[in-house]
């Protein structure tokens, strides 16, 4: 098993529906396997021993009308190795569920909050997690994007995973069928602020042009 040690923020903008992941781990790759959004739906994070089809059939689940808490029972109720996992759900009206498994390691926990979810294991230390917590509460005047990248970065800065850092990832779905946002940093020595290099670049080059995309309700 892939063991994807993580801090990872799991949200819903109450603004603007907006759904989205925020991760980084001492792996590389990280957007590959633990960051699953979709529009509508819900957002999950999946780590520790990774999981993927924790958030395949998490999302499935959301679709078909359940909510974050029932989507957790459903999939506790399937799940092998269930105490190597942990995986945060947001569901499309912002209701909350988590789970961390006792066989994850090092520090490992999940807070959940009004609309979002902080989680992690193989920690530095709690404060990880509540400075990602308190940072996104205090920037609720910001785009969703942009909170969820302050509270990567409050976690990094407060210590992050206990092996040192390597990727990381931002997933952000609007009302499309494609992200908003989806930047990634895959192997880097610093992955949270090349990622917040990266998302200043999009700024001013990309999310300028995201508004004349393509839209669903045009047909395309």
């Amino acid at each position: 098993m892939i063991e994807f040690n993580t801090f990872s923020i799991t949200a819903r903008c109450p603004k603007t529906g907006q759904l989205g992941v925020a991760v980084s781990t001492k792996l590389p790759a990280v957007g590959m396997l633990v960051p699953f959004v979709k529009s509508g739906t819900g957002a999950i994070a999946t780590q520790s021993f990774v999981n993927p089809y924790i958030g395949i059939r998490g999302l499935e689940y959301l679709s078909l009308g359940m909510g974050a808490e029932e989507a957790k029972d459903k999939i506790i109720s399937e799940e092998q190795d269930l105490e190597f996992r942990q995986f945060a759900i947001v569901d499309a009206d912002g209701n909350t569920a988590a789970f961390s498994g006792n066989q994850c390691e090092g520090y490992y926990n999940h807070f959940e909050g009004d609309g979002f979810v902080v989680a992690g294991n193989m920690l530095v230390n709690e404060k990880t997690l509540t400075d990602m917590q308190r940072t996104f509460v205090i920037h609720s005047d910001l785009e969703l994007s942009e909170r969820l990248l302050r509270a990567l970065q409050a976690g990094q800065k407060a210590g992050g995973d206990k092996r040192g850092k390597q990727s990381a990832s931002l997933k952000v779905y609007d009302t499309e069928d494609y992200p908003l946002v989806d930047l990634r940093v895959d192997e880097h020595e610093d992955p949270v602020a090349e990622l917040t290099r990266i998302y200043e670049v999009a700024k001013k080059q990309l999310f300028p042009f995201m508004p004349e995309m393509p839209k669903k309700h045009n047909g395309n």
